[in-house]
């Protein structure tokens, strides 16, 4: 039975090609063997995951896997015809089938391993983050011995092609009797996927055919990035192990909290202090951007908690540009002289709302004020 590479990767079989990419990114970075150091099993779910987004994430790979999935026994090596005939013309003989199943076949390519992605955490500042900036990054990586030219032998010619895989790093195993027959490909035993057999080592990397070394780079950080989001550097992970493309980078974001700011997408949003005059009688008040100031207007009868929004004020990304939302509060004088509450007492007695009991406190109507009794459940 074939895997369901839709299981691993948890998408349904209708996922589009973004849903499956967007999972197998968030996979990538739950499961990432270097997140989880001498771990096999997280390493055999990071393969498994590898594997089934090299299918899926391929229309001609995934079409052929989708029709073995609904037909697992319609036939093998995409001939698809239906039926256990196949086709065996090219064959002498019933061994030399058996040789192709079994990695005997002079004819494959050599499988050459994609190097594992290096997933690094990157913190900045909310101000670097919203308006974009430059930042050098170190990490340790990988990198593909230079004396043996990543082969791991000495001179980088001291190894000879495995004689079991004839190079491919794969095998193929038949299971099951002569109705019901399967083939799975393996990993090579004799040469552990490498493709060669090293006869005498390579004495810089010991014949890993990598070193792990220091690297530096500046890197472009849009304005916008956020929390989770992330860029990929191709290329820039650890070293294939056998000859293989180099893996990626990913550089995740961690954004630092701001004194003022908060945001949500590309929105900012701030509290902005008024006075009990302004709140009364209305006037302008500096609001802080990313930028410079911005002049608000308050309309006269302003309340506590009214939130103003400033189009176009928030962050200016090339992924779409948001507003800033200003939300006011009114500040409270303190440590008043005598002479100022007597003022405060007379403004209020004018307004003519509430009346002042033997006490000096405010008798007032509740229900009035707020549109519901309080003292009731309903």
């Amino acid at each position: 039975m074939a895997k369901n590479y839709y299981e691993i990767l948890g998408v349904e079989k209708t996922a589009t090609q973004d849903e499956i990419k967007a999972q197998y990114r968030k996979l990538v970075k739950q499961y990432h063997p270097d997140l989880h150091p001498n771990d096999e099993a997280v390493a055999a779910k990071f393969k498994e995951i590898n594997e089934a987004n090299e299918v899926l994430s391929d229309p001609d790979k995934r079409k052929k896997y989708d029709f073995e999935l609904e037909n697992p026994f319609a036939g093998s090596g995409g001939n698809y015809s239906g039926g256990f005939s196949g086709d065996f013309s090219g064959f002498s003989d019933i061994f030399d089938i058996f040789s192709q199943f079994t990695g005997g076949g002079s004819s494959r390519s050599t499988t050459k391993a994609k190097g594992t992605n290096v997933v690094l955490t990157v913190s900045l500042s909310f101000l670097d983050a919203a308006k974009g900036c430059k930042k050098e990054i170190s990490y340790k990586r990988n990198e593909p011995c230079q004396t043996c030219k990543g082969t791991g032998a000495k001179d980088g010619t001291k190894y000879t092609i495995c004689d079991t895989c004839k190079g491919s790093g794969q095998v193929q195993q038949v299971m099951g009797n002569s109705i019901f027959r399967s083939v799975k490909t393996v990993v090579c035993p004799k040469c552990g996927g490498k493709g060669k057999i090293i006869t005498e080592k390579c004495t810089d990397c010991t014949g890993k055919g990598y070193k792990q070394t220091t690297t530096t780079l500046s890197i472009d950080i849009p304005a916008g990035a956020d929390n989770g989001s992330y860029i990929t550097k191709r290329g820039y992970g650890n070293a294939s192990v056998n000859g293989g493309e180099p893996g990626d980078l990913i550089v995740e974001f961690k954004v630092l909290p701001h004194k003022l700011f908060e945001r949500k997408g590309f929105d900012l949003f701030v509290l902005a202090p008024i006075s009990y005059k302004t709140a009364c009688l209305g006037g302008k008040i500096q609001v802080p951007t990313l930028d410079k100031p911005y002049i608000l207007t308050i309309p006269d009868g302003t309340q506590s908690g009214k939130e103003f929004v400033v189009r176009n004020k928030g962050i200016n990304s090339k992924y779409g540009i948001g507003d800033l939302h200003v939300k006011v509060f009114i500040e409270v004088p303190t440590k008043l002289t005598r002479p100022q509450k007597a003022k405060i007492i007379e403004f209020e007695n004018d307004l003519d709302i509430k009346q002042l009991n033997k006490m000096g406190e405010y008798k007032v109507n509740v229900q009035s004020l707020y549109g519901v009794n309080p003292y009731e459940d309903k």
